[in-house]
């Protein structure tokens, strides 16, 4: 990652359906060398996908939560079975495997409180290699659009 190759991938973050060409134009290079940068970043695993940024609210389900969640046995099995379980609910935007107290932090979206506490007792409470669960209703949210590479964090 050079200081090129890491403008692109901030641009993009910003705005991934800017064209080529506006790109190009905003990096004072030319497009045939952002096209062929652009393409460089995705086949080495850089840029992996563009997608849109919804509001969860507009969508029915405003109300976020964060569930840690300690799973027994505490063995890969039990654990990668438990991931691959909830990232497959349809309430779930993000699965997180953590060291600590719990084994897995799920983020899930839901339409009220009531519905969060069903999905609490049906969804975790029922797998029985759940042994506990804590959640955290969230207040507000934000999140930084831009990664930056190691050792640019902070750099203008």
């Amino acid at each position: 990652m050079d200081e090129l190759d890491s403008a692109i991938v901030d641009h993009l973050q910003r705005d991934a359906r800017q064209t080529n060409r506006e790109l190009a134009r905003k990096l004072g290079i030319a497009p045939s060398t952002c096209l062929e940068r652009v393409r460089g970043l995705r086949n080495r695993g850089v840029i992996t996908g563009y997608h849109a940024t919804v509001d969860l609210g507009a969508l029915g389900r405003p109300v976020q939560a964060l569930l840690s969640v300690r799973v027994r046995p505490s063995s890969r099995e039990a654990v990668e079975g438990f991931q691959r379980y909830a990232a497959g609910l349809p309430e779930v935007l993000s699965v997180f495997v953590v060291v600590g107290g719990e084994d897995v932090v799920v983020h899930v979206a839901v339409p009220d409180v009531d519905r969060l506490h069903s999905f609490l007792l049906d969804r975790l409470g029922e797998r029985r290699e759940v042994s506990g669960y804590r959640s955290s209703v969230i207040h507000q949210h934000l999140v930084n659009p831009v990664a930056s590479p190691s050792g640019t964090a902070g750099a203008p």
